[in-house]
């Protein structure tokens, strides 16, 4: 038998989260049906918040995440590696401001963020090769800007993931890891942000932080009483 408490919390992941849905369907999107990336919940929640009306990203590999960046950033870059998935991304991710391109999974693949000549203030490393892609994104940062670095628990357990993150280190960037569950999966792991010293993102909102998925404190007092008395 489940407690009303502990069935109101699976409600609260099957509806305020989608999660339910997302697992078996295998949709990477919050419960509206927008794309949202396959990042940790708390990685995507903490990034929501930030306004990237005037910023350029790039992104070592493309999927849900892509459209995520695009109805949000100035422009996306994202690079893909599958010719089959970059058919499918090419022809349905149709955004004037993102960019999705192949590019082999040898140099040309991590060198492709030098291509335009540019500095991206949002890079993340989501693809092939993340210890090289790493490496280049360092050298391809504008001020202020910030490294995502996905599946990071992994360093445990790969090499390439061990020199991915000393890189990133090197480059004297802050390190905050986000841990939790994430779409698409059952279990946990660790979306890793990397924030210049002088990051300065500014929020979409007047008062940070902002109220998460399934938090009560946008509720007046008098519903939140009401939420925990029907719980008993």
């Amino acid at each position: 038998m489940f407690s009303a408490r502990f069935a109101k919390f699976i409600e609260m992941w099957q509806q305020e989260f989608g999660i339910e849905r997302s697992i078996d369907e295998r949709v990477c999107e919050d419960r509206d049906g927008n794309p949202i990336p396959w990042y940790t919940y708390p990685a995507i929640e903490y990034l929501a918040q930030f306004d990237y009306r005037n910023k350029k990203v790039f992104e070592y590999g493309c999927g849900n995440s892509s459209l995520f960046w695009a109805s949000r950033a100035e422009t996306v870059t994202s690079i893909e590696d599958n010719l089959d998935w970059f058919a499918k991304w090419e022809k349905e991710f149709d955004r004037v401001n993102l960019d999705v391109r192949w590019r082999d999974e040898g140099e040309a693949y991590e060198q492709a963020i030098f291509e335009d000549g540019c500095r991206y203030d949002v890079i993340v490393v989501d693809g092939k090769r993340r210890a090289e892609c790493a490496a280049a994104a360092v050298k391809a940062l504008a001020a202020g800007g910030m490294v995502i670095l996905d599946d990071s628990d992994r360093i445990n357990t790969s090499k390439e993931y061990v020199k991915a993150v000393a890189a990133l280190k090197e480059a004297d960037l802050i390190q905050v890891d986000f841990y939790g569950f994430c779409p698409m999966n059952c279990y946990s792991k660790n979306t890793s942000l990397f924030l210049s010293r002088d990051f300065n993102f500014q929020t979409l909102a007047a008062i940070e932080p902002v109220n998460g998925w399934g938090n009560l404190w946008s509720m007046s007092r008098r519903a939140r009483k009401d939420f925990y008395k029907k719980l008993g």
